[in-house]
């Protein structure tokens, strides 16, 4: 039984709460909230039924209309004024708010985050006719971080799980993930929600409750209720404690940024308008160029596109960025500008890379061929090996294989020589566990100029890497930073002129430098993406792969052991 509430007559209201009983047919109750509560609240909640007084809902004045009736200026005015859900007072939602009340930073950082995604998702939320409260349900599931991943093998900003973000249509592939898509997965969101609503009469109670534990489970607990004649709204079931605390932590950030003032919080000033512009950009382009276009450094470029795995867009769509607003014309004129076959640099980067370092055409030599130009390579398939594992070792995919080998299925023999792309890595050498991988210096062709003593001006290629010139020149990222007073994070771009000095008495290194990184094994932490940890470091994303081939490192779990190349200066 749902419990239904007439906004129109609180006393009538208060009355039915109390009671449990079903009333009001014109409009339902519309409280949105996800949050479980202790186990032993519900034990208290059934023991107490009789004399409910300290757990019965309040309705607040200030939630019977619109919160915000002045100017819309900020994203928090229009919050506010989309707020839909009756305020009540319970000692769940008061142990909530209690903890937000306590950790001041906490809420400054969630409204940090938020600063990109809200405008958004208000849209959403105003479009579909959502209660503007639902839009801080990322903080929730997610603290506004599109990158969180759960041991439940949920991500992105509103945590949907692999199955149900397919069922919302949220592509998942080893380019790209929708979950974490800021413009797909808070579409998906928001419908699924609306969905749920309707399903469950139009209580949000239960509808935020079956969005983090399952509709399935939540008809279950109402069901249980039903048999023992107990009341069946959100606070009477018997629900995991997860759940039982998801509803009133949702309530209190709300009630918490309704009343910023009277909780002395200070409240952000975000302008009410569009952080970025969704941009159709056709095909495939490389993140780094497309950060580079759009005058955005990288970091927080991936911070409005955190849905791809790879540092290039998927080959197969969506081909959609979200660019900055005020750089959506320099972005659409750099792109108009950028010649198809430099979308993807690794085209032309890998052709001139492998030039030296591809195998020659008997697979079975270990020296490299000398540069030919073409455009693919042979390997040799060794015992155990699969199409998928050496579609990975090569940074392709088996359809590509397939493709370049004429292969009508995916099966391949031991011996059997195969073709593959040039614009793949070079194939490496068999090594032991413990032998330390070779780092592809990432300037082949580095040119050094204006070289005056021991300081020379180095121009920065496409590909580079701090990692990568600091091999070359056997420095340290560190070092390279503090020279040039930028941070070992930033991003490098195509040109740039940074400076290289030699310690003391010794010469600087050339192209053909000899210093021997240390390879060693990450342990995943929770909320790591390989992305994130290719940034640690400062490696690329395909050396990632490279040096971890034969391992499915693009969806990562914490606890999981990954190997990365680092430098010998590098703090780890």
């Amino acid at each position: 039984m749902y419990v239904n509430f007439n906004r129109s007559v609180q006393f009538l209201m208060i009355c039915l709460i109390v009671t449990g009983c079903s009333q009001s047919p014109q409009e339902p109750l519309r409280i949105s909230e996800q949050t479980p509560l202790e186990a032993t609240d519900d034990y208290y909640l059934y023991k107490n039924r009789n004399n409910q007084n300290k757990n019965k809902l309040k309705f607040s004045r200030a939630n019977q209309g619109k919160q915000h009736n002045g100017p819309i200026k900020t994203v928090w005015d229009r919050l506010l004024s989309l707020y839909a859900l009756p305020e009540i007072e319970h000692e769940r939602i008061d142990r909530e708010l209690k903890w937000y009340l306590q950790h001041p930073d906490y809420i400054a950082r969630i409204q940090q985050r938020a600063e990109p995604y809200l405008h958004l998702i208000l849209n959403e939320i105003e479009d579909k006719e959502l209660p503007g409260e639902l839009a801080l349900l990322p903080v929730v599931e997610s603290a506004f971080r599109p990158e969180a991943y759960s041991k439940s093998d949920a991500s992105g900003l509103w945590q949907f799980i692999p199955q149900t973000g397919r069922l919302f249509g949220l592509k998942q592939t080893t380019w790209y993930d929708g979950r974490r898509d800021i413009y797909a997965s808070t579409q998906a969101a928001t419908t699924f929600l609306k969905q749920l609503n309707e399903e469950f009469g139009g209580d949000w109670y239960l509808a935020l409750a079956s969005y983090n534990y399952g509709k399935g489970n939540v008809r279950k607990a109402i069901a249980r209720n039903q048999e023992l004649s107990l009341p069946t709204d959100y606070w009477s079931l018997n629900l995991p404690e997860e759940t039982t605390n998801y509803v009133p932590r949702l309530l209190a950030i709300a009630k918490l940024f309704a009343h910023a003032d009277e909780y002395n919080i200070p409240l952000q000033q975000i302008p009410n308008q569009p952080f970025f512009e969704v941009i159709d950009i056709k095909s495939q382009l490389d993140l780094d160029k497309a950060a580079e276009m759009a005058n955005t450094p990288l970091e927080d470029f991936l911070k409005l596109n955190p849905g791809f795995n790879r540092m290039s867009t998927d080959p197969n769509g969506p081909h959609r960025l979200l660019i900055p607003v005020d750089q959506v014309h320099a972005f659409k004129k750099n792109l108009a500008e950028l010649p198809f076959e430099d979308r993807v640099a690794q085209r032309r980067y890998a052709e001139e890379k492998t030039a030296k370092h591809l195998p020659v055409k008997n697979a079975s030599s270990d020296a490299d061929s000398e540069p030919t130009g073409k455009t693919s390579a042979q390997h040799k398939v060794a015992r155990g090996e699969t199409l998928a594992a050496i579609a990975r070792k090569y940074h392709t995919s088996m359809a590509e294989l397939r493709k370049l080998n004429h292969m009508k299925a995916g099966l391949v023999k031991t011996g059997e020589v195969l073709k593959v792309p040039a614009l793949a890595l070079a194939r490496e050498n068999s090594k032991s566990v413990h032998t330390v991988l070779p780092v592809n210096s990432a300037s082949a062709a580095i040119k050094a100029k204006a070289k005056t003593g021991n300081t020379q001006t180095y121009t920065v290629k496409k590909g580079d890497t701090f990692f990568r010139i600091a091999q070359n020149f056997s420095v340290s990222s560190q070092d390279i930073a503090n020279w040039n007073k930028i941070s070992p994070k930033s991003a490098l771009v195509p040109g740039q002129k940074i400076t290289i000095k030699s310690s003391d008495d010794q010469p600087l290194a050339t192209s053909t430098s000899t210093s021997t990184p240390r390879l060693i094994r990450y342990t995943v932490k929770p909320g790591d993406s390989l992305m994130q940890i290719s940034r640690k470091f400062n490696v690329s994303l395909s050396d990632l792969h490279k040096w971890n081939a034969g391992s499915n490192i693009d969806k990562l779990k914490p606890g999981q052991s990954i190997k990365v190349l680092v430098d010998n200066n590098q703090p780890t």
